[in-house]
């Protein structure tokens, strides 16, 4: 068995953080065939994912998401690539809900 583990700081909130959370679940329920469940709560969610071979569970909380994965026999030989799957899914839903970054207002030169 193999276990994955992903931490990813962000400052964006519990609802912001929940949107991001719900579509990756939506997305690895349609790649991967996964069954996710959400739990919400007052300070964090839990989203809880399994398939055959795959249990796991996703902490989202205001200002951070904790992801532990345990990998069956058979998918343990590819636990790095699954590993860096997860990432770049979570990475690239992380870089879309980041706002834009605010240029300063310029004075014209006198």
């Amino acid at each position: 068995m193999a276990d994955i583990r992903i931490h990813r700081d962000h400052s964006l909130g519990l609802a912001k953080a929940r949107k991001i959370a719900w579509q990756w679940a939506e997305d690895v329920e349609a790649r991967f065939d996964m069954d996710c469940t959400v739990i919400e709560g007052e300070l964090s969610d839990t989203v809880e994912f399994t398939r055959s071979g795959v249990k796991g569970r996703l902490i989202v909380a205001a200002d951070h998401f904790d992801l532990d994965a345990r990998l069956g026999f058979l998918l343990g030989a590819f636990s790095k690539t699954i590993e860096g799957e997860i990432e770049k899914a979570l990475d690239s839903l992380l870089a879309q809900a980041k706002p834009a970054a605010k240029t300063a207002a310029r004075k014209p030169a006198r």
